[in-house]
């Protein structure tokens, strides 16, 4: 019997000290996980303190120091405030789902409130920096034109909502690039038919991009290859009326020379640089990232954060450039000078009638 317990006793032994190890490392593993809670604070300081870790960019301890604002003083000021910063920390940590359920809990939450405006610009701002090139999936390149659409129809004469329209022309681009990619493609393809139905969207939907001219090309070069002349003439016509000094209408204008047609239009000269279309694949290095949060929390007198001013007094607001208007068609049958008057109205013109 000794001598069993004697084999026995180093089994017994080791498997002892496992239970005692492990009861260790439960106990270690319960201490960590208390010491990284908040215990109950003044909501001031851990508003502060969050603001605080967002100053120095370190997001996701900013984000459990908000949380906690929720947690500890639910439906205050300082609650609806800590929603919107973190939302902002989300955004900035590239958390983009994140973000965009935090300042849709706030709009939720706080429809009529001053920052909700900026709530559904951040939301727009998170599609917008996830649009990929465009030989990819557009669902956020779409998610992203509705939402600063929203911002542009509910606060149009805001800051976000000059920043918004900005960006819809940004994303239209980034859509007739699309279109267009996949008309080259079945023009490779020899797919002439669905080629033209590619481009002729470009022109329905999106003349006003600078993928316009590329288009009125290609449509010239896929009629030509169907036989369709007369097609031909009517694009050529249209792009060397409104693109005369575009690198693409010196293109078109070989083109049709080769096959023994001459437009009336001449291409004008190399006036310094012509590029085509170059998209850029970072939109946030682009750009720049979206704003801070506006100040608007009720503070009591003596308790001033240091998050953040109105972006207003930060950011200046983009210009929006001057846009092409719509693509004016050509009278045929005589030759026709481009009018001088930029400002003529838009019953005098039309899209291409291909």
């Amino acid at each position: 019997m000794l001598a069993n317990f004697r084999v026995r006793s180093p089994v017994v032994f080791a498997v002892l000290a496992c239970a005692v190890l492990l009861s260790g490392c439960s106990l270690l593993r319960h201490k960590k996980t208390a010491d990284t809670t908040y215990a109950e604070s003044p909501v001031d300081q851990l508003y502060a303190a969050g603001a605080a870790r967002l100053d120095r960019h370190q997001w996701t301890d900013g984000i459990a120091y908000f949380k906690e604002v929720e947690r500890q003083h639910p439906y205050s000021e300082w609650s609806r405030r800590a929603i919107m910063m973190q939302a902002y920390a989300h955004y900035e940590a590239n958390q983009y789902d994140e973000a965009i359920a935090d300042a849709s809990r706030f709009i939720e939450l706080y429809p009529g409130n001053a920052s909700t405006a900026y709530a559904y610009y951040l939301k727009a701002e998170c599609y917008f920096e996830q649009i990929i090139d465009v030989g990819r999936d557009q669902a956020a390149t779409g998610q992203a034109l509705s939402a600063m659409r929203e911002v542009n129809r509910r606060y149009p004469k805001t800051e976000y909502a000059q920043d918004a329209r900005l960006k819809i022309d940004m994303i239209n681009d980034q859509l007739a690039g699309k279109e267009m990619s996949v008309g080259r493609f079945y023009l490779r393809r020899g797919d002439t038919l669905a080629a033209i139905g590619r481009f002729k969207t470009v022109i329905d939907r999106y003349q006003t991009t600078s993928d316009a001219p590329e288009a009125l090309y290609r449509l010239v070069e896929a009629y030509l290859t169907l036989g369709l002349v007369e097609e031909a003439k009517r694009n050529a016509a249209v792009l060397g009326y409104n693109f005369p000094g575009d690198i693409w209408y010196a293109d078109a204008y070989k083109l049709m020379t080769d096959k023994g047609l001459r437009p009336e239009v001449q291409p004008k000269p190399a006036n310094g640089f012509f590029h085509r279309a170059v998209r850029v694949l970072s939109l946030r290095s682009a750009h720049g990232s979206a704003p801070p949060p506006p100040h608007d929390v009720g503070t009591e007198p003596g308790h001033e954060l240091t998050r953040p001013e109105s972006p207003a007094s930060e950011v200046p607001a983009p210009e929006k450039p001057q846009k092409k208007g719509w693509l004016h068609l050509p009278s045929f049958g005589k030759k026709a000078a481009p009018s001088s008057d930029s400002s003529a109205p838009p019953a005098s013109s039309a899209a291409p009638a291909n």
